[in-house]
């Protein structure tokens, strides 16, 4: 008699019909469910090559984002819905939603923490009244067609915002000099795209590890007398803002250049 009164009392809340508290705790589940396999999505799209570093990264921000955020509102009403116990389930899913809305929420967070008080801006050098130039990165298919030289509206954030990115100057002849930046460049993992020992300069490349972004690197070596003038200019192709990250490579090759600690690998 227990048996069948359980199997009973479980038929009519399976055969019960959806209430609206229900309906919007399952809207808040499945939108976090969803929202989660789009921005998975769009880091296995560009890892296997399926999708651009842009559509990847929009494809991310929709679903982190915007769907973390509204699978998080909807899921807190849904638990204000669901308060005292009258709808288990949607209680459930309520949190569901709202717990999957935080922790994608969480995860941009954490990729823009480091760099949430930089500029808008997306090209630093250390000298700004003549930046190394592009050659070679000017030739690259992703570069056909766009401005290369640097943005006169960038010079005077960069002073005030990066007032520590300053030319390099370093002990010795240009020609030592320049084997060191070249070694401090490989040393940190750049793909080195060009090379002129004659001139002084070289060219290079940077690839984020998540959604594959490129960064065109020009560094320049000019003999002062005994020693040298070592000049960095880093640049991202995609975006208006770059959380920071080509200062903090300019500040990380100096930092190798400077300390001598640049032996090749």
């Amino acid at each position: 008699m227990s048996d069948e009164s359980n199997e009973s009392n479980e038929t009519d809340e399976t055969d019960e019909a959806p209430t609206p508290t229900s309906r919007v705790a399952r809207t808040a589940a499945s939108l976090a469910a969803a929202s989660l396999a789009t921005a998975t999505l769009g880091i296995l799209g560009v890892q296997l090559g399926l999708l651009s570093p842009i559509q990847a990264f929009y494809l991310f921000a929709l679903g982190a984002v915007l769907g973390g955020v509204v699978s998080f509102l909807l899921g807190a009403v849904a638990l204000f819905l669901t308060n005292g116990g009258r709808d288990p389930l949607g209680a459930r899913r309520a949190w569901i939603g709202a717990g999957g809305g935080v922790l994608l929420l969480v995860v941009v967070l954490m990729g823009v923490s480091g760099g949430g008080g930089a500029p808008s801006i997306n090209d630093i050098t250390t000298d700004l009244v003549n930046p190394p130039g592009y050659l070679a990165a000017a030739k690259e298919t992703a570069n056909l067609g766009r401005d290369m030289s640097y943005p006169a509206e960038f010079v005077a954030i960069v002073s005030k915002s990066y007032p520590d990115l300053q030319p390099l100057r370093v002990d010795g002849s240009s020609d030592e000099a320049y084997r060191s930046a070249l070694n401090a460049a490989r040393r940190l993992g750049w793909t080195i795209t060009s090379e002129d020992a004659a001139t002084g300069l070289f060219e290079a490349q940077e690839r984020s590890a998540v959604f594959h972004f490129v960064d065109d690197i020009s560094v320049r070596v000019s003999p002062d007398g005994s020693s040298s003038i070592v000049d960095i200019r880093s640049k991202s192709r995609d975006g208006r803002g770059d959380l920071g990250v080509n200062a903090a490579r300019i500040r990380a090759f100096g930092k190798l250049v400077v300390s001598g600690n640049v032996a090749a690998r």
